[in-house]
């Protein structure tokens, strides 16, 4: 067999074999899908807060990314810098995807400054700030599941994942494969601190493209909702 057939060969077996085994890698992917946790399932909807245009912009029923950023919001540009280039401007094509960000009334002028330094002359249709009182902002906060409490200010840097059925997404096991097999005391992630820009890249983008695909999968029909962790969910609002 000469030179040239023997590379003809060669490339037609790659050409062959490289898409098959490719599928091969998606197969055991697709069929072991775990959903994302729900980490707490009594999210406190947004009916007390009014957005800028006067439309009343609610969590039920859109995959949302809820944050505040408290009575200066320029204090916290960073995080909402990140927020946008990181989470927002990857999924901002996804149905039903929103970011809504909580902040008290009175910061309509503070909120500008800070819509003009992140926008970039984007689209930012499905970026939303509503405005309530204190005790209401505190209110819809006490609502999730958190390891901290807003500042004096009524702002954090993290982040929260909330479904279309106000549930709180999340991870009730966020240990490392390392942590796993040296059986290291389980904790959760409950939410996402958009100053720490690998926990927004690799963490939250992993658990927004997850929930995404549950999604998709309810809509043709393929998701098993039996899949959820129910009893692990369980176990641990008992242990705290």
């Amino acid at each position: 067999m000469d030179f040239k057939k023997a590379k003809r060969y060669v490339v037609l077996g790659i050409l062959f074999f490289l898409p098959v085994t490719f599928l091969l890698f998606l197969y055991p992917a697709t069929h072991n899908y775990t959903p994302l946790d729900i980490v707490n399932d009594s999210v406190s909807d947004l009916e007390a807060f009014n957005s800028d245009d006067g439309e009343k912009i609610l969590l039920k029923n859109h995959i949302t990314v809820l944050g505040f950023l408290g009575e200066n919001p320029m204090d916290n540009v960073i995080a909402a810098s990140n927020l946008k280039e990181l989470v927002y401007d990857k999924f901002k094509g996804f149905k039903k995807f929103q970011i809504v960000i909580v902040v008290p009334k009175g910061t309509q002028e503070a909120v500008k400054k800070l819509t003009k330094e992140i926008n970039s002359y984007e689209d930012i249709r499905f970026w939303h700030f509503v405005y309530g009182e204190p005790e209401a902002i505190q209110e819809v906060y006490n609502s999730l599941k958190s390891n901290s409490n807003l500042n004096s200010n009524l702002a954090t840097n993290s982040v929260f994942i909330i479904d279309k059925d106000l549930s709180q997404r999340g991870r009730i096991d966020d240990r490392t494969d390392n942590e796993i097999v040296k059986n290291k005391p389980v904790y959760g992630l409950n939410s996402y601190d958009c100053i720490e820009v690998a926990v927004i890249k690799n963490k939250m983008s992993e658990d927004m493209r997850i929930l995404f695909t549950e999604y998709r999968q309810k809509r043709k029909g393929n998701f098993d909702s039996t899949t959820r962790r129910a009893n692990d969910l369980k176990e641990h609002h008992e242990e705290n």
